[in-house]
């Protein structure tokens, strides 16, 4: 590849990355994708979530033709205790037609994979088994890439690094923080195999529908994180994530936290009988939108989980905005190609799209979240625990008088919790998690 030169060039063949080159190569831009796996997708992973909006601006009715795995009609939220469990649950017809609520399971080895021949069918050109070792610079202003290949050195006009959340170029460039045990979780999932007709049985499903289950509290032992449960078509992907501060302070390990999780007594009967058939582990970024740099430099723009653009509160989205800053990128880089200006003026205006978009509205409104669970952990270990305990309680079937009840209840919520600092708490809270 010496001395070769295109008009983009991006690093990672993920969600974000091939947003980014399919809408590139639509518009007649010379696009090189860089990508280190065998193949898109082989390093890649999630919980289980499509977040599909942006895709069916750039695939209309994808889910015709793409290897997705069911479509979500079913959300439930569940907290746990040691044996025990609450939970609040929606299920809606609405979201059993097109475009199905945007929701998705897939399974990102073979999604990946499918959504890179469209834009490899648009023109873009995918390398894989290449590793992007470092940037090329002139003065301040990126350049190209230097890749592992004898004589690898590739140039461009801009550089669109997409690596995700092992950001190690993009900290480089100095356009994104360090990473921290703060401001990275590590996730570990497992996909067990099951027949269909049982997935549906045991998940109250029918056909392609599916099912997202999210646990909290005693099910991460009270740390910033939750654990999953998402059904395929084939089989279910189940697993925990975490900070990895957490992991650290408690001395857990991952592996050790899915393993219990999965003995849990609300949980084991749902797995009963599968086989794993994969394992795999995931970091992902939890920044704060106050921690954002600009994103983008001579030369060169950040997109995806390595631009930290994942929303950290219970909706969990970054699928949406990794395709979305793809989409974004491209664009901003087709307007600079107009003027033939790819300085750091040249490319602000994507910034200016972010901040547009409802990607950086979210992001802005929920900056405080993973600070505020870290500062007040009764909302992540101690409320989940009592809410559990209040409704095993009320409903425990005996001769005590319901009046009785109802005031040890009064009294548990008292000494435990604490009327005034609950509200406060609840009070904030409405801020960085509602």
């Amino acid at each position: 590849m010496s001395n070769d030169k295109f008009e983009v060039i991006i690093v990672g063949a993920g969600l974000s990355g091939v947003a980014a080159a399919l809408t590139l190569a639509r518009n007649g831009v010379e696009v090189l994708v860089i990508e280190r796996g065998d193949f898109p997708g082989a390093k890649n992973l999630f919980g289980g979530i499509l977040y599909s909006g942006v895709l069916a601006d750039l695939v209309p009715r994808f889910w015709e033709k793409a290897p997705i795995e069911r479509h979500i009609v079913n959300r439930r939220w569940v907290a746990l205790d040691v044996d025990s469990q609450v939970a609040i649950d929606l299920k809606s017809a609405h979201f059993d037609k097109p475009p199905y609520n945007n929701t998705f399971t897939a399974l990102r080895s073979r999604f990946d994979r499918w959504f890179a021949e469209q834009a490899e069918e648009e023109g873009a050109l995918i390398i894989c088994e290449t590793t992007v070792e470092s940037l090329l610079t002139e003065g301040d202003r990126v350049v190209g890439v230097r890749t592992g290949r004898d004589d690898g050195d590739v140039f461009a006009d801009c550089v669109i690094l997409a690596e995700g959340a092992n950001a190690l170029l993009s900290e480089g460039s100095g356009l994104r923080p360090t990473m921290t045990p703060v401001n990275r979780v590590n996730a570990v999932k497992e996909v067990l195999a099951l027949p269909p007709e049982i997935i549906e049985d045991r998940f109250h499903l029918e056909g392609s529908q599916g099912a997202a289950v999210e646990y909290f509290g005693g099910a991460v032992k009270g740390m910033v994180g939750s654990a999953f449960i998402y059904t395929n078509r084939d089989s279910i992907s189940v697993g925990v994530g975490c900070l990895i501060e957490d992991y650290l302070r408690t001395k857990t390990a991952p592996y050790e936290l899915l393993d219990e999780f999965k003995a849990h007594p609300s949980v084991a009967p749902l797995l009963r009988g599968a086989e794993t058939v994969e394992y795999a582990t995931k970091m992902i970024p939890e920044d704060s939108h106050d921690d954002f740099s600009d994103l983008y430099s001579d030369g060169i723009m950040l997109v995806g989980d390595c631009a930290g653009l994942v929303n950290p509160s219970i909706h969990h989205e970054g699928t949406n905005l990794a395709m979305a800053s793809g989409v974004f990128a491209a664009e901003a880089f087709l307007e600079a190609r107009e003027k033939q200006d790819f300085s750091r003026t040249g490319l602000e205006s994507y910034r200016n799209r972010l901040d547009a978009s409802w990607v950086m509205q979210d992001l802005k409104h929920y900056r405080g979240t993973v600070d505020f669970l870290r500062t007040n952990r009764e909302f992540v270990d101690s409320y989940p625990r009592i809410a559990v305990e209040l409704m095993r309680d009320y409903f425990t079937a005996d001769d005590t008088p319901k009046t009785e009840v109802r005031s040890r209840l009064i009294r548990k919520v008292r000494d435990e919790v604490g009327f005034f600092r609950l509200a406060r708490q609840l009070w904030q809270a409405r801020k960085n998690l509602i």
